[in-house]
């Protein structure tokens, strides 16, 4: 076949990614995010120097003054109990606990009122757009990470660890760094080795090979499509999403509860075990013939509705939430403002980190949807859907599936049979 398929066209050339065409070493893609890492990392310090409230938080659990059976467990040392003191008492009272909050203002880092205590409503509404920014992540790193492109990157094939040192971090509060020095470098590097390889080692137009197609060989071609390996992750990535971080984090906001918090902070774990869970079943009961084999889910839109109707419902739902709380008088407490003012400084310098990473796979449009979805529906939604414009309007393996390992074939075509070549 000669050429690109009629119902596919090639973006001009001013369209195109950045990171398909600008000619530039690695090493200068990557300076934006490290700028952003020392700017964050700056403003965290500088907050924290200036802030008593959540240095106090920390020395409360040194002195095991919070979550006592945590902090004095023999199970535990020090040095293991207090920071997991530390992360669970700091989420607890951005999400607006009061409990936790009152402790805080009862030992002198805030002040008080002489009310029944009850929760914040503008904490939980303020996190929880966050949270489902970060939702909108989960699901494209695990989707990412059952694609046949990815294989090769170690680090997007198996999110759970990247994702298990942001929530060490303190997951909303300092995640930020995690994106800016393991995610988006790992993303940009195998996006740019694909494309290399695909246009046979260097950057520029679209090569077509006579015989093996787009790619410059049979593993070339394989390794550079954007299908899912198993079908049935169009089932178990939603689901996982949705099981391991969504309610975790819903019982959060609303559970007044150290526990709680605890839940949710393994997120990484419950996705992936969910995950794996879920796609076996999917395979086993539906059978492996259907949903065994590897297919590009954007080519269809109710695929597509299904991988992300979740992080854009809790999305549109979460902004929903907090622009009615701004009509509501302002509950926080002195504690709860200062750890929210550290998440959402996090939040702001993540959004950044992820807006440059869209820009640079799928370019300026990509990421102008991003930021007029974000400011309509909330930053999941925005995200999720400058993801699906990046697959819809860039990606280059949308008109070809696998026919066997290194081969490829026109997605019109009739199932393969026995009889059907390797090559043609």
């Amino acid at each position: 076949m000669d050429g690109l398929p009629p119902h596919h066209h090639r973006p001009h050339p001013r369209f195109r990614p950045p990171l398909h065409t600008l000619p530039l070493p690695f090493p200068l893609l990557l300076l934006p995010p490290l700028l952003l890492f020392i700017a964050t990392l700056t403003t965290h310090i500088t907050t924290l120097l200036h802030d008593p409230n959540i240095p106090f938080l920390l020395s409360q659990c040194h002195a095991h003054a919070r979550l006592p059976l945590l902090t004095t467990s023999p199970l535990l040392p020090d040095f293991v109990s207090t920071p997991l003191c530390f992360l669970t008492t700091l989420l607890q009272t951005a999400a607006g606990s009061a409990s936790a909050s009152a402790s805080g203002s009862g030992s002198g880092a805030g002040a008080g009122s002489g009310s029944p205590e009850t929760a914040s409503l503008r904490a939980g509404a303020t996190l929880a757009p966050i949270l489902a920014a970060i939702a909108a992540l989960v699901t494209i790193t695990t989707l990412e990470s059952a694609r046949v492109c990815n294989t090769p990157a170690r680090l997007l094939k198996h999110p759970t660890a990247l994702w298990a040192v942001f929530q060490l971090l303190g997951g909303p509060a300092m995640g930020a760094l995690v994106w800016q020095v393991g995610f988006v470098p790992a993303f940009l590097r195998r996006g740019r080795g694909v494309v290399v390889e695909r246009n046979g080692g260097r950057l520029g137009d679209h090569h077509h090979h006579p015989v093996l197609g787009d790619g410059m060989g049979m593993g070339m071609g394989m390794m550079g499509m954007r299908h899912v390996r198993v079908r049935a992750e169009g089932w178990a990535v939603p689901v996982a999403v949705g099981v391991g971080f969504v309610v975790p984090a819903v019982v959060m906001l609303v559970v007044d509860s150290a526990v709680a918090v605890g839940v949710w902070l393994l997120f990484p774990v419950w996705v992936s075990v969910v995950r794996r869970v879920v796609r076996g079943l999917v395979v086993v009961v539906l059978g492996r013939e259907k949903w065994g084999g590897s297919v590009h889910l954007e080519r269809s839109w109710s695929a597509v509705v299904g991988v992300y109707a979740v992080p854009v419902l809790c999305s549109v739902l979460a902004h929903a939430y907090l622009v009615w709380s701004l009509t509501q008088p302002d509950d926080r407490r002195e504690m709860t403002r200062s750890t929210l003012k550290l998440i959402t400084t996090d939040a702001f310098f993540l959004g950044l980190t992820v807006l440059y990473w869209v820009f640079m796979e799928a370019g300026w449009r990509a990421a102008l949807v991003m930021v007029g979805i974000s400011a309509a529906l909330g930053p999941g939604a925005g995200i999720c859907a400058a993801w699906i414009y990046r697959e819809r309007a860039v990606d280059l393996d949308r008109s070809v599936t696998v026919v066997a390992v290194g081969s490829r074939r026109p997605s019109e075509d009739a199932d393969p049979s026995e009889q059907t070549p390797l090559l043609r």
